[in-house]
């Protein structure tokens, strides 16, 4: 803004000299301005000519405060919708999906178009997976219990309907009478309310009909994984009569082994990994934690009890030793067992370009945890954070992190978050590098839904990673939407399920290990 327009409004300022000023004026404008210093000074001295624009600018700011205020609103209110939307859709894609099950099912097993309308298959279709049974007679209290009704297999030479071995879940340990877990945690009487005391939190497998098909994981590229799998495929097979499955990869190796292996059954593409868990009954990994974690990804659904044996590095999810897995197997298939149920956190990414609301990307499941960072770029991650279309806060810092309680003890304990129990449901909410000294870490209930969104003023994206694999890009406008997925992932434990964790962390961390103080110090008189 120039001096000229300043000096021929000297008039608004009460300067009555602003013609002798600007003789020759053009417009409201002079074409040539004289003044002296002392003149200047004299009009700076009476007003600022700047008060009027700071007004301006002022009002100006606020009104952009407005404007982004509506802005932000209108992303929450889409992101929420998208979020609703995409819910429905999975919903309806799982009762698809179980339709188009059931209808391959009928198919497998040579079922005639007249007989699917039958009074028999009618209640077949119609007749629940899951069901509720009463209560076991030694005392103890049934979860849940499952059975499938029939299976066709991968290799069916004919029509007999096979079943899948069913089993019960119950609290208490090993199902003894005398720990029973009491049905009412809550209650309210006389205007108190008070919660039942569990004597007891593990839980415990009983099997109601023998194992008969088992899946084994193998860690890739070890020659002790090898050896130790050709030996337990052959003991599994010819003292026990179980039907077993191998990766193609592994299926590939017990026939250079030798040719009397051509018993073990492999798959061929996805769609008959997803029908792998209405067959296997138990599922074996041979590995470290990582070799569970690729286990569990393969189901993206429900999952068979996983027996893990040490074969790696670090073992937190991993109790069994391998010299002993004969023992260990026996044990096992004859129950009952004892479990950790390790829950999944279920994420799916809804886009601001999408052309429709309920376009959504697959959805991912982690047993560890979802990391959110800044990738390559140098500016700090900027993270809008939402806890049930409640706002918790913006994360600024190098990343955020989504885990499960299982995966306390991974990424999130070297980002600061706590080491929790992984039969403590919950969700971890931990910050990497945060540019807040007061920003600690959070453990939210499982109940809730997480949304973390890139801003659109952000400047720059992020990416984020599902149990350290799959990255993907997050531009401005995009969401992460992370909730408990219905599916846990249940893993047999050595002993029980809490001296597996405190022996895990003793052996894989060295926690709290050091020397005793020295009883000849100085004391107290």
């Amino acid at each position: 803004m120039s001096s000229t327009y300043k000096l021929n409004n000297t008039d608004s300022f009460g300067n009555g000299d602003a013609k002798s000023l600007c003789p020759n004026p053009v417009n409201g404008f002079s074409d040539s301005i004289a003044l002296s210093e002392k003149a200047v000074q004299e009009l700076l001295i009476q007003q600022s000519p700047m008060q009027a624009t700071d007004d301006h600018l002022i009002e100006f700011s606020e009104a952009l405060r407005t404007v982004a205020k509506a802005l932000r609103g209108a992303a929450e209110g889409k992101a929420l919708a998208q979020a609703e939307a995409a819910e429905w859709k999975r919903r309806y894609e799982l009762e698809r999906s179980k339709n188009v099950e059931l209808q391959h099912k009928e198919l497998s097993n040579g079922v005639l178009a007249n007989e699917s309308k039958s009074p028999r298959m009618e209640h077949v279709v119609k007749s629940p997976r899951l069901h509720a049974q009463e209560n076991s007679s030694n005392g103890t209290e049934r979860i849940c219990s499952h059975e499938v009704l029939q299976d066709g297999g991968f290799n069916s030479y004919n029509n007999k309907l096979k079943r899948k071995a069913s089993f019960k879940l119950s609290w208490g340990c090993k199902g003894m009478a005398n720990d029973q877990h009491k049905k009412e945690i809550v209650s309210f009487e006389r205007g108190n309310i008070s919660t039942a005391e569990r004597s007891s939190k593990q839980i415990s497998l009983t099997w109601e009909s023998d194992p008969q098909t088992v899946l084994i994981i193998t860690k890739p590229n070890s020659t002790s994984v090898r050896v130790l799998s050709v030996d337990m495929v052959r003991w599994l097979r010819a003292q026990k009569g179980l039907n077993i499955y191998v990766e193609p990869r592994v299926k590939a190796e017990l026939l250079s082994e030798s040719s009397s292996f051509n018993f073990v059954q492999t798959w061929e593409d996805d769609k008959e990994i997803s029908l792998l868990h209405t067959k296997v009954d138990l599922l074996i990994t041979l590995g470290g934690d990582g070799t569970v974690l690729w286990a569990a990804s393969m189901f993206k659904g429900p999952v068979p009890p996983i027996v893990p044996f040490s074969m790696g590095s670090l073992g937190f999810m991993t109790p069994f030793h391998s010299e002993q897995y004969r023992e260990c197997l026996e044990a096992i298939l004859k129950g009952p067992i004892s479990i950790t149920l390790r829950h999944r956190l279920q994420c799916h990414i809804i886009r601001d370009k999408a052309r429709h609301e309920y376009e959504t990307e697959e959805t991912m499941l982690v047993l560890n945890e979802v990391t959110i960072d800044r990738g390559i770029s140098s500016y700090l991650t900027n993270l809008e954070c939402y806890c049930d279309n409640s706002f918790v806060t913006c994360v600024q810092g190098d990343g955020l992190i989504l885990s499960t309680t299982s995966g306390s003890t991974a990424y999130s304990l070297a980002a600061g978050g706590s080491m929790v129990h992984p039969q403590v449901p919950g969700i971890l909410f931990t910050p990497i590098c945060p540019h807040s000294l007061s920003f600690r870490p959070l453990i939210l209930p499982e109940h809730v839904t997480v949304r973390v969104q890139v801003p659109f003023n952000s400047r720059s994206s992020a990416w984020v990673s599902f149990d350290g694999k799959d990255r993907k890009q997050l531009e401005a406008g995009d969401a992460l939407v992370c909730s408990m997925a219905p599916w846990p992932v249940s893993t047999a434990c050595q002993v029980e399920s809490t001296n597996d964790f405190l022996r895990s962390i003793h052996d894989g961390l060295h926690w709290n290990l050091r020397k005793t103080q020295s009883a000849d110090g100085p004391q107290d008189t």
